[in-house]
């Protein structure tokens, strides 16, 4: 199972936290935040119970997050499989329109054949994807409107009604 995004946001950052009171904040087991005072994020811990202050917990979090972000270069879109940013399979995307400026660019990785998608605005795809063969496609309607109710429900509200 991937690991939960942990969002630093919903720490204060001049409180002071035990190892509990951070894990609830951060809807972690407590075990998780031990294992981060492990890896370097500076605690008090000459007394019980251990303190981490908040603005230490914050700046931890934020730090982990950048240090395992993985930034796609030109000419690459990142594959959720192989956890990379890969090029295109045979250099060839497909721009979907969503709307007059943006839409969706989706390629085949090189490496594992996964269906790989980006976000991009029209104008930058030229920059995003330099020397790669775009085909430009309108995107497909979205559905619309609800179908009609069916005239024999079996709904107990509709047995009240009608019976």
């Amino acid at each position: 199972m991937p690991a939960r995004r942990v969002d630093p946001r919903r720490i204060k950052q001049d409180r002071p936290y035990a190892v509990e009171e951070a894990a609830r904040a951060l809807d972690v087991h407590a075990n998780t935040v031990r294992r981060w005072i492990d890896q370097g994020l500076p605690a008090l811990t000459s007394k019980r119970p251990t303190l981490i202050l908040g603005r230490e917990l914050r700046a931890f979090l934020v730090a982990r997050r950048k240090r395992l972000k993985r930034p796609c270069q030109q000419g690459t879109i990142y594959c959720f499989k192989c956890r990379e940013p890969r090029r295109p399979a045979l250099g060839m995307v497909d721009f979907m329109a969503h709307s007059a400026t943006g839409g969706n660019l989706k390629a085949l990785c090189e490496d594992c054949g996964t269906v790989m998608h980006q976000r991009v605005a029209r104008a930058a795809i030229a920059l995003k994807m330099p020397g790669v063969d775009v085909q430009y496609r309108e995107a497909e309607p979205r559905l619309t409107g609800s179908a009609p109710a069916p005239l024999y429900c079996d709904n107990r509200e509709d047995r009240q009604h009608h019976g």
